[in-house]
């Protein structure tokens, strides 16, 4: 089977967040389930940059009138599969982030960059003679033109869309619509409260959709979480699902980490006090063993609650904890907990910023990782902190659901929990998830019980790797294997929902 992976960020060529490291990691355990996958990704500035070995260059013309486009062929990190970068300077090549300039700005031509992703692969869907795929997977709203662009196609591969965060949905002023060169009945599928939306025009048109986690998938067809198309969802209710992502452990293990000072593993468990001095000492932190350190690594948009935490830590911080925060994202919030880290000198550390081996020590050396979300599609960064031994603390929404066991009285005495949860977006019950973590910090057989429990766990991406397998045969039918197990919406609920 071929499948053509459309994505807008692969690591390490191109990364913002967790879709990266997803498409990184998921087409390799696909390939090793011998399927013939690549992965199409634009041809940022620092993707090129990053480049090392371009196999090969094969020219695509003109397609969208933003001069000569090529695709350059390299590979995935430390694998054969193949990643197509998409080459063209006018609209890629440029300073600045992936969606954004470097003053935050989203770029103007975003719906023109993220068009010409999907007119190549739908290009390469219909290729006469070269390497045609059975199906397309589309990631996100980046990718969601694919299915209309071959919806006139009487032969055409078979097209999945995986939603990794509802909330950002690709919706662009009806004017974009006559630069896209898109089929003439386009606006009537894409069209959304007056504007268009790329996602909303996948979900209507793909044949299957999945979310990163089960509970995710359950909660996008309601109102609180469905972002507006709560109703869509609905209707696609039988061909959605969810997978929930995993973990590349050949990158997240501190046991083999290279960005580490000293390796360690749930069975030689000193070296991580090491660690934790090392990144106090890295990072200007009170040199002190005895205090819980607890990491802060989430963007800072409203969806991460950073608006909370920033009301929830002053106490705690005066209470003795240590904080340290390795995000970007809203200026305002750059600013208040660059305040902090000033009123609190050695208790508190701000790097703005993500820097990829920071992350890996910061999580190596932190006692807890704190990770709240209003929603969370998936939640990668606490699954990779449970194999570090960081304890997460998180709000029991989506994928944290799915993965994050709450350390009440009953599962920690049994040994099955990995974590702390709790329930509403506020402060107090922020604050009192945080005292409970604290307050078992300070009884260390307890801890290191938790912490071997979370270490355990195993997110390894062959499982999701498989159900995704079945899902590709279902939709190309080459084997009568199940789907994944669908989201289903009671008549009753959904009378509710709908009311």
């Amino acid at each position: 089977m071929r499948v053509l992976y459309v994505t807008s960020e692969v690591f390490p060529y191109a990364k913002t967040g967790g879709l990266a490291d997803v498409s990184a990691a998921l087409p390799v355990a696909l390939k090793e389930l011998g399927i013939d996958i690549r992965v199409l990704v634009p041809g940022y500035q620092q993707a090129l940059e990053r480049v090392r070995d371009i196999k090969r260059t094969i020219p695509l013309g003109d397609p969208l009138g933003c001069g000569d486009v090529r695709l350059l062929e390299t590979h995935l990190s430390h694998s054969d599969v193949p990643v197509w970068l998409v080459d063209c300077p006018q609209l890629y090549l440029r300073p600045g982030g992936l969606y954004q300039s470097q003053d935050g700005a989203e770029w103007l031509d975003n719906a023109l960059r993220f068009a010409l992703l999907n007119h190549v692969a739908a290009g390469i869907a219909n290729e006469p003679g070269g390497w045609r795929p059975d199906l397309i997977h589309c990631n996100d709203w980046h990718a969601g033109l694919v299915p209309l662009l071959l919806s006139s196609e009487q032969s055409r591969p078979a097209t999945l869309l995986t939603i990794h965060n509802l909330a950002y949905q690709g919706v662009f002023p009806v004017d974009e619509l006559a630069r896209l060169d898109l089929p003439p009945s386009a606006f009537e599928t894409m069209e959304f409260y007056g504007k268009i939306s790329f996602l909303k025009t996948g979900m209507a048109l793909a044949d299957a959709i999945t979310t990163v986690s089960p509970n995710y998938a359950n909660e996008i067809v309601t109102p609180e979480y469905g972002c507006g198309l709560e109703g869509l969802l609905q209707h696609r209710s039988p061909d959605l699902s969810g997978i929930l992502n995993g973990a590349d452990y050949r990158i997240w293990d501190p046991s083999t980490d290279p960005h580490l000072v000293c390796n360690y593993s749930s069975r030689s468990f000193a070296a991580k006090a090491d660690c934790k001095r090392a990144i106090q000492a890295e990072l200007g932190l009170n040199p002190v063993s005895n205090v819980p350190l607890v990491a802060f690594m989430s963007r800072l948009v409203h969806q991460k609650m950073p608006d909370v935490v920033l009301e929830a830590l002053p106490d705690l911080i005066e209470d003795g904890m240590q904080f340290v925060l390795v995000a970007e994202g809203d200026a305002g919030y750059q600013a208040k907990f660059r305040e902090l880290a000033v009123r609190y000198p050695g208790q508190v550390a701000v790097k703005i910023g993500y820097e990829e081996a920071l992350g890996h020590r910061v999580l190596s050396g932190a006692d807890m990782l704190l990770h709240p979300s209003r929603f969370e599609p998936c939640g990668l960064v606490p699954i990779y902190a449970m194999r570090y031994g960081t304890i997460p603390l998180v709000r029991r929404s989506g994928g944290m659901a799915d993965t994050v066991t709450d350390a009440t009285p009953e599962t920690t005495r049994e040994g099955t929990a990995t974590g702390f949860s709790f329930e509403n977006p506020t402060a107090d019950e922020l604050t009192v998830c945080i005292r409970r973590a604290v307050s078992l910090y300070g009884q260390p057989i307890a801890w290191r019980r938790l912490q071997s429990a979370a270490m355990r766990q195993d997110f390894s991406w062959q499982r999701s790797a498989a159900a995704y397998g079945d899902l590709y045969r279902s939709l190309t039918g080459t084997a009568a294997l199940e789907l994944p197990e669908p989201v289903i919406v009671q008549t009753d609920d959904l009378e509710k929902l709908t009311a």
